[in-house]
């Protein structure tokens, strides 16, 4: 249970771009996921929706630790961390709609959001089945001899499933540039972490494999940065993977159609004294990093995105029948097919 405490002024420990960078980029996170569950509301997308408000700081803390050049691969949670990558909105908006114009032309939706000019190796709706796919970027870049890693995210609830335990012995094994990452939001689906493991503190899974493994405020940006910024660097030097389990918490329901009946209203109340953008945009104004009228800005900037993002793919054009065989993966002589 989250624990309210009194608000203390934080201490500036980097740059003006990079506070910049994870207040706007929570922001746009947060607006454009509040703008999707509107939309869903009124039938402008369907299917499933998971939104991340919340758990920003997961993903905008790592981005800022991290290169361009690492790959991300995460669960169905899946639109901020494009979105903090730099991804189109509009185009991530056109997918929500299963437009012709989104990120994957229509075809995969909310769960299935990808970029490859960004590295953002896709949302995946099979629980726990990126993670296998995570070890494999990571050992990739390490066949190729790059210094590049992969982060791989996935939720509480995925740690039960049998190929996280498998990737996690072999990535030691192969001591393979990956950072895995459980975003512990407390709750799976709707099932809360002590009903359903007899091991609360999922940060010592890794120890099984003698895995570097640490707890994260993952309420706080800045520690989140910090944490993964350490694990990238025991990567890049061989020294294999890091699990990190950022306790989160997400103010949302599993899905758009979870009641969330499992938990009280005053638990996620508490919960929102923590929010990890106002966390941010707290010590901007307690230490005069932006001005009033820059914060104006930004709020202002971030709002005309989301309005832009929601007009792109109102107007987009929906996919055609033929494209349904498009895409579709075909190689005529490959080797072991024989008439």
């Amino acid at each position: 249970m989250a624990k309210k405490t009194a608000a203390t002024k934080s201490k500036v420990k980097y740059s003006k771009e990079t506070y910049t960078f994870w207040y706007e980029s929570m922001l746009l996170m947060r607006r454009f996921e509040e703008k999707a569950g509107q939309l869903y509301g009124q039938q402008k997308i369907r299917g499933f929706c998971h939104l991340y408000i919340g758990q920003e700081a997961c993903a905008s803390g790592a981005i800022s630790a991290l290169t361009k050049d690492d790959k991300w691969i995460t669960a169905y949670r899946c639109h901020a961390h494009p979105l903090g990558l730099g991804t189109d909105p509009g185009a991530i908006m056109a997918e929500l709609f299963g437009k012709a114009t989104g990120t994957t032309k229509g075809k995969g939706g909310s769960m299935h959001i990808f970029d490859k000019e960004k590295n953002f190796m896709g949302g995946h709706g099979i629980v726990g089945a990126q993670i296998p796919m995570g070890l494999g970027m990571g050992f990739a870049e390490k066949y190729k001899g790059t210094k590049n890693l992969a982060i791989c995210y996935m939720g509480d609830g995925a740690v039960r499933q049998g190929a996280f335990h498998e990737a996690l012995n072999l990535a030691m094994l192969y001591k393979t540039p990956v950072i895995f990452v459980i975003e512990n939001n407390g709750y799976a689906m709707g099932t809360a972490v002590k009903r359903s493991s007899n091991v609360e503190d999922l940060s010592t899974l890794g120890e099984s494999y003698d895995m570097p493994s640490f707890a994260v405020d993952g309420m706080n940006v800045e520690a989140v940065h910090e944490a993964v910024a350490e694990a990238a660097e025991r990567a890049r030097k061989g020294d294999g993977p890091t699990l990190l389990e950022m306790r989160t918490y997400r103010y949302k329901g599993h899905s758009m159609s979870d009641p969330q009946k499992y938990r009280t209203k005053e638990e996620v109340e508490e919960y929102k004294q923590r929010d990890p953008m106002e966390q941010v945009l707290a010590t901007i104004k307690e230490n005069n990093i932006l001005s009033e009228e820059e914060i104006e800005e930004i709020i202002k900037d971030v709002k005309q995105k989301v309005t832009d993002a929601v007009k792109f793919a109102e107007e987009s054009p929906w996919p055609e029948g033929q494209d349904a065989f498009k895409d579709v993966y075909i190689q005529e002589d490959y080797p072991f097919v024989m008439e």
